[in-house]
């Protein structure tokens, strides 16, 4: 084990996605996985990705896995038998709905190719320490006593774990192992020990909503398409006469469905047989009505339905923020940062952009401090750009939960088919909002744009063009090239190309012609050679147009996929200031300062 690793705590989505991400970059990482390394099949366990953030994942996972996921070809809102909203889906538009259990492997198996990236499972962390230099971990064995003066976390989560043999690790002792990095990252869950370890408290509010969850195998009248089917109406009620006023279905796989009935946020629990009635009424309710077969069948006017029961739940959805994201070299992000889900925003898709804005900035800092980028010893830059993980992701996020918080009651009033205004987002109707929610766009699912990022050259240092893209928004994923003639997607280029910085220059004209044609003609040597003395690693691409872009316009872009800023040309001078502000600003006045932080231990 390297002291220089960046240990990553849990093997959930976020933190093997972290790892991978790291890998990519050319950084170190040991994940410590409190489980068995067991992926369990759970059918009713799914996620929903944004477009582009299910295509920075799979840009990472290819060539060595493959992540199975449905992409919707529709998606429509019905209240009664009245159909409110159908709205058209593209590759570029459509959400990936996708099990969680295959996303896990498929990370697994993309992760255990990667040299640079370590898995130790049934490894607990119960202690955390950090200096100037770096962050020592301890993990207990499993089924031995909290070590001596420490205290059992008191959130009901396995305690039970074991690191390697000691003298793999940075060190054995108190019937544990040490384990050495440079920086440490809790991606452990809802009930994070890390968190707790670092004191950080987790306000919001709990059970926000909670939805009956089944996932099956069956026909249903739609092919590719996800339904919101809102006050179902008659026949709708179960057998203790309570209605079912909303259920979502979506895609999976081999003609998987996943459904998800909303029911009052605090109330009764649901017992097997009232879940299976919910099945039963709606199958019924959507094939024409029909009465109930005892061998799980609904025999409608016209067909008779069957269908495969493969998992069930209760799913419920809290609305919690982390004061603090960032404790001197130790991170949050996933669900021990947060927890998102109500009104169709994916808890999943959120952690998995913390780890796509956290894993370029934690390789830039990994890199200068080891002497990979030259010499550069600017604490001030260093700590500012580890510090815009916090100000811009938990700002997106808790914008998030606000939007949802103000737009709960328009959307779960009763009636509700009255416009409602909500701040910054316009008149929309409560099922726009859910639709909003649902596939990834509007006040409710849109993702972030971190405007006030202090990643943003200063206003006025730069000359800058307006594009339909403002500073600090996702780019567009427009059609690209490559110098060496290689052609794609923008998102496909993000993160997993290792790249830390992406120079996009708009040239009509030149999809037609071969590469070497144009690399050296026109501004193209000048772009090329401002571009190679940038002080970051730096990928130069060419698209024939971008959203509100002129020709010539140069769009300076994150590894995340964050605009930067838009050039009105290859300005040496501007492209260099960009550089600087995104790896925390060029500071020459300042001299190294001492560890801004004291030295903390916090034990449980």
């Amino acid at each position: 084990m390297s002291e220089s690793e960046v240990i990553v705590v849990g093997a959930g989505p976020a933190g093997l996605a972290l790892a991978l991400a790291l890998a990519r970059s050319g950084v170190p990482s040991l994940v410590l996985d409190n489980s068995d390394g067991e992926v369990v099949r759970r059918a009713a366990r799914s996620c929903v990705l944004r477009p582009d953030t299910a295509a920075w994942l799979a840009s990472m996972a290819t060539p060595h896995a493959v992540v199975p996921g449905v992409r919707w070809r529709r998606w429509s809102t019905r209240r009664r038998s009245q159909l409110v909203q159908d709205v058209e889906l593209t590759d570029e538009t459509s959400p990936v709905h996708v099990e969680q259990h295959a996303l896990e492997r498929g990370l697994r198996a993309a992760l255990a190719r990667e040299k640079l990236a370590h898995v130790v499972t049934r490894s607990h962390v119960d202690l955390i320490e950090q200096d100037a230099a770096g962050v020592t971990a301890h993990t207990r064995p499993r089924g031995s006593a909290a070590p001596a003066g420490d205290q059992d976390s008191g959130d009901g989560t396995d305690t039970a774990a074991t690191g390697r043999d000691a003298g793999e690790g940075a060190g054995a002792g108190r019937g544990g192992t040490w384990w050495r990095g440079s920086y440490l990252v809790g991606c452990d869950g809802a009930r994070s020990t890390v968190r707790k370890l670092l004191g950080v408290g987790f306000a919001g509010r709990t059970a926000v909503e909670r939805h009956a969850v089944a996932a099956l195998r069956a026909e249903l009248p739609w092919e590719q398409e996800a339904l919101l089917h809102r006050e179902l109406g008659a026949g709708s009620g179960n057998r203790a006469g309570r209605t079912q006023t909303e259920v979502t279905a979506r895609p999976l796989p081999d003609g998987v469905w996943r459904l998800d009935w909303l029911l009052p946020p605090r109330g009764e629990l649901v017992t097997p047989e009232a879940l299976l009635e919910r099945v039963q009424d709606t199958l019924g309710l959507w094939h024409g009505g029909g009465a109930r077969g005892r061998g799980g069948e609904v025999t409608g006017v016209d067909e008779a339905v069957r269908y495969e029961l493969l998992d069930t739940g209760v799913h419920t959805s809290h609305q919690r923020l982390a004061r603090r994201w960032r404790v001197e070299r130790t991170f949050l992000a996933g669900d021990a940062a947060h927890l998102v889900g109500a009104l169709g925003v994916q808890s999943v898709d959120e952690g998995l952009r913390d780890v796509a804005n956290l894993a370029w900035k934690l390789a830039l800092a990994w890199h200068e401090a080891n002497g990979v980028r030259g010499a550069r010893t600017d604490r001030d830059a260093i700590h500012a750009l580890l510090d815009s993980y916090e100000s811009e992701r938990r700002g997106a996020v808790g914008a998030r939960l606000r939007a949802v918080d103000q737009a709960l009651p328009v959307v779960r009033r009763e009636g509700g088919g009255l416009r409602s205004m909500l701040p910054g987002g316009g008149a929309r109707t409560p099922m726009e909002l859910l639709t909003d929610g649902h596939l990834g766009r509007g006040l409710l699912g849109a993702p972030a744009a971190y405007r006030r990022s202090p990643l943003t050259p200063p206003q006025g240092e730069v000359g800058t063009v307006p594009v339909d893209t403002p500073p600090g928004a996702p780019v567009e994923d427009v059609p690209v090239i490559a110098m060496d003639g290689g052609r794609g997607r923008l998102r496909g280029q993000l993160c997993g190309s290792g790249s830390e910085l992406l120079v996009l220059l708009v040239a009509p004209g030149t999809a037609v012609w071969d590469s070497r044609h144009w690399l050296s003609a026109g501004m193209m040597p000048e772009l090329a050679a401002a571009v190679e003395a940038l002080p970051l690693k730096a990928q130069l691409l060419v698209t024939e147009q971008y959203p509100g872009a002129a020709a010539h316009t140069v769009l300076v872009i994150r590894p995340d996929g964050h605009l930067v800023a838009a050039l009105p040309g290859p300005r040496t001078a501007d492209l260099r200031a960009c550089a600087d502000a995104v790896r925390g600003g060029a500071l020459p006045g300042r001299q190294p300062d001492a560890y801004r932080r004291p030295r903390r231990q916090t034990r449980t």
